[in-house]
């Protein structure tokens, strides 16, 4: 199981969202991004999920020079994925040209599914899908609408695709600190053969053992936001849960 931090960046600051809400609940976790990214790889992290929340918004890389920086500081001792604006070929491009290991495409993934199979295309071995999805049904717009569809189904199409991985978010429960949706995540996973990464709502170990059980399904990372941030998870902790887990397979 591979835990990776989020750093989700807006206005060149490290903040949390609660539900995906960029006009309030917002909270400042950290000033310099820069110093959170080394924070969490001083730490044991192998992987970080950036997040331009200014681009997932405006379509703009408003964040792309701190994004830059930390591609540039840390692409030697992590594995980095962004996403957050990925609506462009040339903007794919220009994250991997910079370093970043994988893209993580949402809303346009879903909205403009060609421009999916070009980035497979052009990128693969590169491309991540986020599917936000409520009562199973995946949502758009920032999850103000329904597109008809469930996980699964957009999932599966997407594996054909090409795409290297889903990004699985449970959005009644992102930022909540309630819980994982491990049940939805793990059926999901059971439907592919590409690896799943669960996010929203995972708040302390138990949840991460809860994942852990669900390793062998395809639920292989984790994405870890707010617990980390507000301290109801410790990083330390749960890399160490991981590795007890694993030596005991051995």
């Amino acid at each position: 199981m591979l835990l990776i931090p989020a750093i989700d960046i807006k206005g060149g600051q490290c903040v949390r969202l609660r539900q995906g809400d960029l006009t309030s609940n917002i909270t400042v976790f950290n000033t310099d991004p820069v110093a959170q990214a080394k924070h969490w790889v001083d730490l044991g992290a192998q992987r970080l999920h950036l997040v331009d929340l200014d681009a997932a918004k405006s379509g703009k890389p408003v964040n792309l020079a701190v994004i830059k920086k930390i591609i540039s500081e840390f692409s030697d001792d992590v594995e980095i994925e962004i996403g957050g604006g990925m609506r462009t070929l040339e903007r794919v491009e220009q994250v991997l040209d910079f370093g970043a290991d994988y893209v993580v495409i949402g809303t346009a993934a879903v909205k403009a599914p060609g421009f999916l199979h070009d980035v497979c295309c052009q990128f693969g071995g590169s491309v991540i899908v986020s599917l936000d999805a409520k009562d199973g049904m995946v949502m758009t717009d920032g999850w103000t609408k329904t597109t008809g569809h469930s996980a699964v189904d957009l999932a599966q199409r997407f594996e054909g695709y090409g795409v290297d991985a889903i990004l699985y978010t449970d959005i009644s429960r992102d930022g909540m600190l309630t819980g994982c949706n491990v049940d939805a995540t793990a059926d999901l996973a059971r439907h592919l053969s590409i690896p799943v990464i669960a996010s929203g709502g995972i708040r302390d170990l138990e949840d991460i053992r809860k994942l852990l059980a669900v390793e062998d399904d395809g639920v292989t990372m984790a994405i870890l936001g707010r617990s980390l941030y507000e301290g109801t998870l410790d990083f330390t902790e749960a890399l160490k849960l991981v590795e007890e887990s694993e030596g005991s397979e051995d």
